[in-house]
């Protein structure tokens, strides 16, 4: 692969690095302890909300869940045992291939996950302003 020459990085582009991981941390600290005030792993609100906003027109499947993830299958397996188990999630067979299985959230499922998504929504929102800034820096 050929090299392409760039600039040295400077004290600012470390800053603005520095500033962007900060800022992805606070909003990530806020997520989790959300979702743990709300009653869900933080790992479960993560499942419960690339489920719901799974692109496309059809549910996602097991593996879709675990790519969306970055997780092993098997890791994804258990996490929706766990959220099946909680009455959140349900696991169906797809209707175009048998061998496949797909997940929906259940009523109290798309509850618990939107009264997170509320919250979410506004800590973004105090947020955007300043992602934006350091985003727009670090493009220049």
């Amino acid at each position: 692969m050929p090299r392409t020459k760039t600039k040295p990085l400077t004290q600012k582009n470390y800053r603005d690095m520095a500033e962007f991981r900060y800022l992805l941390r606070s909003f990530l600290a806020f997520s989790e302890e959300a979702a743990r005030q709300a009653g869900l792993a933080p790992a479960q609100h993560q499942a419960l909300l690339a489920i719901k906003g799974f692109p496309g027109d059809k549910p996602p499947s097991m593996g879709d869940l675990a790519e969306r993830l970055y997780v092993r299958h098997h890791s994804a397996v258990g996490l929706v045992d766990r959220l099946v188990i909680a009455g959140w999630l349900m696991r169906t067979t797809d209707s175009e291939d048998a061998r496949k299985v797909v997940l929906t959230l259940t009523r109290a499922g798309e509850a618990k996950l939107g009264a997170l998504q509320s919250a979410h929504r506004d800590e973004l929102k105090k947020l955007a302003p300043l992602m934006r800034k350091v985003l727009a820096q670090i493009g220049r």
